[in-house]
């Protein structure tokens, strides 16, 4: 029976598509902002509590959307270990920032699959194949 890590994440696009993420002190991969919920914590206060101390940055209340969950291997864990990932969009004010264990801030374009994690991956592949069924506008 594999270990399920249960983490929340901020799906933040910028006006060109491309995708916050942020990396850890010692750590090569990018991920998406977020992390685990403490007990008694809803996914949103949980998103909200960590994107506060990652980025510097606070969501606004009643703007958050669940986008996608995913599951996959999780980076860094033994074998079998796995984390699902419960992904929201939702509006922030002030400007991201690395703060607490965050080294580097990076605005990835959804085909940047080689710098993510394996999770964070699987978000951007949902949103590339989003943005392709998305209809163009009219104008």
């Amino acid at each position: 029976m594999s270990k399920v890590i249960e983490k929340v994440a901020w799906i933040r696009l910028d006006d060109e598509g491309r995708v916050l993420t942020a990396r850890s002190h010692g750590k090569s991969s990018f991920y998406l902002p977020g992390g685990k919920p403490e007990p008694g914590e809803t996914p949103e206060q949980a998103l909200a509590r960590e994107v506060s101390e990652e980025l510097g940055v606070t969501l606004t209340p009643g703007t958050l959307t669940h986008a996608v969950t995913v599951e996959a291997a999780a980076d860094g864990k033994a074998a079998g270990t796995v984390v699902r990932m419960v992904c929201f969009t939702g509006e922030a004010t002030g400007e991201a920032a690395p703060h607490s264990e965050i080294a580097e801030l990076a605005w990835l374009p959804v085909t940047d699959r080689g710098r993510v994690s394996v999770a964070t991956a699987l978000v951007l592949d949902h949103l590339a194949t989003a943005a392709q069924e998305e209809p163009e506008e009219l104008g």
